[in-house]
Order: structure tokens, then sequence, then C-alpha cells
């Protein structure tokens, strides 16, 4: 295959790039676009994180080839997120377009691993594929989107407690023995928890209705215990999992429940049989883990092809 570049350079000096490579210097929106209609791969070299070029490449025809990182990026073990105040991790340069568009536009190999990657560029060699576009990036996606978010939401108005102030609670939003039945139950085949028909509902966005509540393992974020339940994390229901009932429905044996300043939280652990609950809002995470805790993970569902609503949202 020939291989070309879009790298920026002055006239008076040369380009920083080998000389097998085509180099058509920084290119016009429309000649990029014309260019990547030409083209069958797309390579991606690790940086930037999730930028627009890769989606561009995909809507014009091109297969995407982006890098796995082992272990995944962030603020631990890489430059770019060190001294950032995030737990984030990054598995690739492009987790979107790995995880919601994949194969046959997408492929995520190791770099390192040279069989692996010539496997990969021999199947891209023999594959054919059509400009591909995902819905939440059309016109119609992102104005399907903007009307939920203002028809089911009001921005004036303080966001209510909960619990709400005036049922029988603990003033760590723990409820009383004799509340009324469980908030949440067991979904049929399923090691998830959803709110209960019959518990009093309150109004949220995303409607509760979409909530399943899992326990992440030791080590893992919410983000990857959702994943691997195929459904994403929604840190805008934690205040609804943030309690004592979310722990029992789990059946997390506590000997101790305790409220503390900790972005993991809630949390439980299983050999000391204490149990954590957030104390600051503004440090629900799904993000960041630790071998010593299981984390209380708000999961939602997700229509396809629009992430960002959930199957009720509209």
């Amino acid at each position: 295959m020939e291989v070309h570049g879009t790298v920026y350079y002055e006239t008076q000096r040369p380009p920083e790039v080998p000389a097998y490579v085509k180099n058509h210097g920084l290119l016009p929106q429309h000649e990029l676009q014309t260019l990547l209609r030409k083209a069958k791969l797309f390579i991606g070299f690790g940086f930037p994180y999730e930028g627009p070029a890769p989606l561009e490449a995909i809507a014009n025809g091109c297969i995407y080839l982006q890098p796995k990182f082992h272990p995944p990026h962030s603020s631990l073990n890489h430059e770019f997120f060190r001294g950032k105040p995030t737990s984030r991790e990054v598995s690739s340069q492009h987790p979107y377009a790995e995880q919601y568009i994949g194969r046959p536009h997408v492929m995520t190999v190791d770099y390192n691993n040279s069989q692996e990657f010539d496997t990969a560029i021999r199947e891209i060699m023999s594959t054919k594929v059509e400009p591909y576009l995902p819905y939440e990036y059309t016109c119609e996606g992102m104005l399907e989107r903007v009307h939920a978010y203002i028809q089911h939401q009001d921005f004036c108005a303080p966001e209510a407690p909960f619990p709400p102030a005036n049922s029988s609670s603990s003033k760590l939003g723990l409820s009383s023995p004799g509340s009324p039945g469980p908030q949440f139950v067991l979904l049929p085949n399923s090691s998830a928890l959803t709110w209960a028909p019959n518990a009093n509902t309150p109004h949220a966005w995303p409607p509760l209705s979409c909530l399943r509540l899992l326990a992440s393992q030791e080590g893992q974020s919410c983000v990857e215990a959702c994943q691997r339940a195929n459904l994403v994390c929604e840190p805008a229901l934690f205040r609804f999992i943030n309690n004592k009932d979310a722990l029992r429905g789990l059946e997390v044996q506590c000997e101790v429940v305790e409220a503390e300043v900790n972005h993991l939280f809630p949390a439980f652990s299983v050999l000391r049989r204490e149990c954590s609950l957030q104390k600051d809002p503004l440090l629900y995470s799904c993000a960041g883990h630790s071998p010593k805790f299981r984390r209380l993970c708000p999961c939602r569902d997700y229509r396809r092809g629009q992430v960002a609503l959930c199957r009720d949202c509209l």
C-alpha cells in the first residue's frame, strides 16, 4: 500500500517524515475528506486520545487500526494524565471506537506484538467495508439527544435530596428497619439488582427503571464492571445506591458502615466486613479501583447507536 500523511511543515523546513510517506501537509477539510475516501486504512499512532479524525476516516470508508494499551494509560503511568485529578484508564487510543463500533470498521491490536499486527494488516487487505457513521454522530441523533436532555431535566430547580427529607432515615441516608419493603430486587437470571417496582420512585434522570446495580470485583472499576455486563456506568445514579438498602440487596455483610470522603465509595471490603458510603457527592466516580474494595456500581442499559441515552429515556 502507499503511505500518505498530513504532517504540517513550513516551506523552509522539510517535513520530518520518512521518504516513503507521501506527505500532503496541512489540508483543508474538503481535501482531507477526499483523501480519506481514496484510502483503505487509517492508522492511529496512540495519540491524541479520542480525536475526531478516526471517526471521519470510518465515515469515509476507511478501516481504523489503533493500538491497545497494556497496561491502560492513566495518571499512574503516563505523562499526559500525570497530575490530573482523574482515575480514568484509557484502554486504547479511541475507546469509543473500540467498544461501540468495533470490527470490521475498527481493529484494536497490540502494536508490540508483530504477529498480531501482521495478521490484522492481512485481514484488512482482504476486507471491504462501506462508510459507517454511528447514529449518535448524525444530525438526527444529535437532535434526539438534545431533545431528551431538555425535555427531561430541570436545570433551574435544585436536585432533591435522596432519601427524601421526610422519610425515616438516618443522617447517612440509611433506610430504617421499619421502612416498607426493599428498594432493590434481583433481576431474573442475573446478579444485578434493579429498582423495586413497588418502591417509592423519585424523579430522576436517567429514570430509575434503567438502573442495574452491580458489585465490582476487587481491583475492578465500575466502568469495567458495567462493560462486562454490556452496560454503561451512570454517575447520576450513584446517589440512589449510596445507602444501606443497596448493600443489603447485594447481601453484603457489614460489621460497620461509615460515610467517608473517597472517590471509590460506595464500596465494601469482604475480608474486613467493612462498608463505606460516599460522604461527598462531588466525588461520585465510575473510574478508579482498589484491590481492597468491591465497588457498588450504578450501571444502566443504553440504546444501540445512542449510548448517551437509556432505553426508557425517550
